[in-house]
């Protein structure tokens, strides 16, 4: 029983349930906290998160980091990659750390390349 104790804590052993059906309503929660979160954001829309940075809106920045975080923990409890061993685990999450950021990178670099092009007029905005 105590090797299996490991599967009913979330958040690193911070939040320990009794049962499965306890862990699943706790996971429920975090990840519907979370997207209220994001859902109140792009209703209220803070007006000094409307600030770019990195030639993206801050609140778009948000929304990216809230979104991999819910993605991160759906793999992590839900498809048990946290029960794996480690070389497996290196498997699938170290790819995800290198590719990720260089997909945000490419779509950003050309993204700004496009809004560039139309803005200056060499092509104009027929969509």
């Amino acid at each position: 029983m105590a090797a299996d104790a490991h599967k009913l804590e979330i958040f690193r052993g911070l939040l320990k349930f009794k049962s499965n059906v306890q862990k699943i309503w706790g996971v429920l929660i975090f990840l519907s906290i979370v997207t209220t979160f994001e859902v109140a954001l792009g209703i209220i829309r803070p007006e000094f998160l409307l600030q770019d940075f990195l030639s993206m809106k801050l609140l778009n920045w948000i929304f990216i980091l809230l979104t991999i975080v819910k993605a991160y923990y759906i793999a992590w409890d839900f498809m048990h990659i946290r029960d794996e061993r480690s070389g497996l685990k290196n498997a699938i999450v170290l790819p995800l750390i290198i590719l990720i950021p260089y997909l945000a990178f490419i779509l950003i670099l050309e993204a700004d390349y496009i809004f560039e092009v139309m803005r200056n007029g060499i092509v104009s905005w027929n969509f």
